[in-house]
C-alpha cells in the first residue's frame, strides 16, 4: 500500500518556523518526486516544493523562494521541507505528494497524504 504520511504542522507567529516531514513507503522512493503542495480556503491547491530523489534536482513556487529549503533523507524514505520567515498567507494544509519520474513535480502528483495544517498568525 503506498503511504505518505506528514508531520510537522502548527501554529507560529509571523516570521517564525516550521519543519514538515514525509515519511513515504509502498514504492520505490527513487523513482519518484516527492514534495507538497497546499491549499487554503477559497484557493486552487498549489505547488510549492519538490525534490527528484534520483538525482536531488529541486523545485520551489516563486512565492517561496529563499525562505523554504527541501531536503531528503532516502535511507529513511522521508523528505523535510524547512520553512522560515514565514508569512501568513503560507497558511494552509500542505499535502505530501509524490510524482512518478518526477518531470512536473509542481504541477502534477500520482500519490498523496493527508496532509498537516499549518497556520501562520500576523
Amino acid at each position: 500500500e503506498v503511504q505518505l504520511v506528514e508531520s510537522g504542522g502548527g501554529l507560529v507567529q509571523a516570521g517564525g518556523s516550521l519543519r514538515l516531514s514525509c515519511v513515504a513507503s509502498g514504492f520505490t522512493f527513487d523513482d519518484y518526486a516527492i514534495g507538497w503542495f497546499r491549499q487554503a480556503p477559497g484557493k486552487e491547491r498549489e505547488g510549492v516544493s519538490c525534490i527528484r530523489i534520483s538525482d536531488g534536482s529541486t523545485y520551489y513556487a516563486d512565492s517561496v523562494k529563499g525562505r523554504f529549503t527541501i531536503s531528503s533523507d532516502n535511507a529513511k524514505n522521508t523528505v523535510y521541507l524547512q520553512m522560515n520567515s514565514l508569512k501568513p498567507e503560507d497558511t494552509a494544509i500542505y499535502e505530501c505528494t509524490a510524482d512518478w519520474d518526477g518531470t512536473d513535480c509542481l504541477n502534477e502528483y500520482d500519490y498523496w497524504g493527508q496532509g498537516t495544517q499549518v497556520t501562520v498568525s500576523s
